[in-house]
């Protein structure tokens, strides 16, 4: 296995990680500054009510998109088992 190899297996691994968890980091930086713009203008200050609505609408966007998740994570990993035999030269 060259060096080259390595580097662009990290490379797609990493393009991974930030291409399934984009969707759910971006519903949670949504509801977040909504529920703190909520809070600014009712001046609500109430630290837990910015954890339950996150919480749950990042439950919701695993169970809208955890699918697509999933299959994408098993694409890569099923591309990595393919090619091992290329890999273990």
């Amino acid at each position: 296995m060259t060096i080259e190899t390595v580097v662009e297996m990290a490379k797609d691994a990493l393009f991974l990680i930030l291409q399934t968890a984009s969707p759910l980091l971006l519903i949670s930086l949504v509801v977040g500054l909504i529920v703190s713009i909520f809070q600014t203008v009712t001046s609500i200050q109430e630290q837990t009510l910015t954890f339950v609505p996150k919480i749950v609408s990042i439950f919701l966007g695993i169970i809208l998109l955890g699918s697509w998740i999933l299959n994408t994570i098993v694409e890569y990993m099923t591309q990595l088992w393919n090619d091992f035999a290329v890999y273990i030269r």
